[in-house]
């Protein structure tokens, strides 16, 4: 499938779609009394991804559409895997992103105490029931979804036996596993999700907020809509992935006899050569095939921001998206592509040299130098200028020269003029090389006084114009170079290949030799700018003043503006 042809999202974020016909609907009827309450719930066993943030933008943006709340909650049901780092982290990025919960911040661990008094009630009901089966056994009593399940050799035990065992489990009696508190429902349901789900399970683990008060944990199916409940949440919106465990969402409710809010599945993002599954960015933080998870190569919103995305590109690419009921792959072009737009706008221009090769004007003053005035955003008028030095010596890109040029090569070459961008024209008239390995160590040029500021007073045009460094003002700096971390388009397609073989070996490149404008000396961390010819540059953390490091955010290419052009041309 072509990139053009996965993006059919004909439903904005912000605009019209069909969660907003649900909920006009429902104001219609008053199903609320008007009460617009959603909520974004994240597991804190990792770090948000880009997924997340299409999560993040249709919970809290129906919230500010229709002037309602929107809380954040953890829903940490699993000490084993949840740390506090992860809360933090979470915290920040839904910041970053442009969100705020105001004082509505919650735990499902909040409501722990609740939950087991309502896995009492369901007991007393007679809806659920100790089972002391495997977790092998339950998988195999289970059934398929062609075969029914059959039932738990205790499944019929008296209320007061289940009352009894549950509240030995809550003592700490039973080992991890050896006993859990399952939903009695139908073994022979259609939906796996209703054959006796596991409500609690004996887990002897410190919990990152409540330490050790518990050993029994609910499980995440019977803590979410609850806790959706508790909180006044009139509609939960979920991913697809949680289409099939609604009826178990309303069951619980239903029997419990609590507020029901309304559960509403909407499309996942899915992107081009990404994988978004926390536990496998997990395994590649721990497998050491990233640097972390902030990892600029990583879909993770940390990583996004380190990389040098914005969250106006992020919202802008999910608002284009929109909201879809099916599933579909979204090419990365268009991440990149609304990337590109907000930095065009806001990012200032500068001069680096990525692979350096030194130019002699042979003819230029020794000694002078001159303060050449550089624009600093065409695209931004207030933006104004600054100040480049000029000198005798200077570094341009090794691309940026052939001794035997190509057709159509307008940058130089022997005997060939070529325009310095801000500075003046100039010609090359020697080639110097190593004589031992023939590479080419540096170019002879002269140049032309009158053409200050690059151009000519006689009116004659070259077609080349170059980025450049002066040599005696130049910063050294480091270059990291970005492409995919996936070579594969879809590399969670293939479910019996191991994903780590899709990795692009060479998604980083490091550059250690590079040069960059004096006025990036100082730039500091998070900083944005344009390297011209190069592409979109972030100062990365890991700079100091003796080497400032700059990750390209992304280049300068834009695929997905010219399938844009040709979607609008037909």
């Amino acid at each position: 499938m072509k990139g053009n042809e996965r993006m059919n999202a004909p439903e904005s974020a912000s605009g019209t779609n069909f969660i907003r016909q649900i909920i006009d609907e429902d104001l219609k009827t008053n199903k609320y009394n008007g009460i617009i309450h959603t909520r974004f719930p994240p597991e804190p066993n990792g770090y948000l991804h880009i997924g997340h943030a299409k999560a993040i933008c249709v919970d809290f943006g129906i919230a500010q559409i229709y002037g309602g709340k929107c809380n954040l909650r953890f829903d940490d049901t699993n000490p084993i895997k949840e740390e506090t780092k992860y809360v933090e982290s979470m915290i920040e990025d839904i910041h970053w992103l442009g969100f705020d919960w105001e004082d509505r911040l919650f735990y499902a661990s909040d409501y722990f105490d609740q939950l087991y008094e309502f896995a009492v009630k369901l007991i007393k009901k007679g809806k659920a029931y100790v089972c002391d089966l495997s977790a092998d056994e339950i998988r195999e009593y289970r059934g398929t979804l062609t075969e029914p399940g059959k039932n738990s050799p205790y499944r019929d035990r008296s209320i007061e036996e289940n009352m009894d065992l549950f509240e030995r489990m809550r003592a700490g009696e039973f080992e991890d596993g050896s006993r859990v508190l399952r939903a009695k429902i139908d073994m022979a349901a259609g939906n796996l999700n209703m054959r006796d789900p596991v409500m609690y399970r004996i887990l002897h683990a410190e919990h990152h907020r409540t330490g050790d008060k518990w050993c029994i944990y609910p499980t995440y199916d019977f803590t979410h809509g609850q806790s959706d409940s508790i909180e006044g949440i009139t509609y939960s919106l979920c991913d697809l992935d949680f289409e099939a465990h609604r009826p178990l969402y309303d069951w619980f409710l239903d029997e419990l006899e609590i507020h029901h809010p309304r559960q509403i599945e909407f499309a996942r993002l899915n992107l081009t050569h990404t994988m978004t599954s926390k536990r496998k960015l997990r395994l590649l933080v721990e497998g050491g095939y990233v640097s972390g998870w902030d990892d600029p190569r990583m879909p993770t919103l940390s990583g996004l921001r380190r990389r040098g995305y914005t969250p106006e590109s992020i919202r802008n690419f999910i608002d284009r998206i929109g909201v879809a009921k099916a599933d579909s792959v979204v090419d990365i072009a268009l991440l990149e592509h609304c990337l590109r737009e907000e930095l065009n706008q806001n990012a200032n221009r500068v001069m680096a040299v990525l692979r350096p090769l030194k130019v002699i004007i042979d003819n230029y003053p020794d000694g002078k130098v001159e303060e050449l005035e550089a624009i600093n955003n065409p695209e931004n008028p207030d933006a104004g200028s600054r100040k480049v030095p000029f000198s005798k010596v200077i570094y341009i890109e090794q691309d940026d020269f052939r001794e035997d040029p190509p057709k159509k090569f307008f940058r130089l070459a022997p005997g060939m003029e070529v325009r310095l961008r801000y500075a003046y024209y100039i010609t090359c008239v020697e080639v110097v090389k190593d004589e031992k390995t023939g590479e080419i160590i540096e170019l002879h040029c002269t140049y032309d006084p009158e053409s200050r500021g690059g151009w000519a007073p006689d009116g004659r045009r070259v077609k080349g114009t170059l980025h450049w460094v002066s040599a005696a003002h130049a910063v050294k700096a480091e270059m990291r170079l970005y492409q995919h971390l996936f070579s594969k388009e879809n590399p969670a397609e293939d479910k019996d290949v191991d994903f780590i073989s899709h990795l692009n070996p060479d998604s980083l490149e490091i550059l250690t030799s590079c040069f960059v404008e004096p006025s990036l000396a100082k730039a500091q961390p998070g900083s944005r700018y344009q390297c011209e010819r190069q592409g979109y540059f972030c100062v990365d953390p890991d700079s100091t003043e003796k080497m400032p490091v700059f990750n390209r955010t992304v280049t300068l290419r834009d695929s997905w503006a010219k399938i844009e052009k040709k979607q609008n041309e037909s």
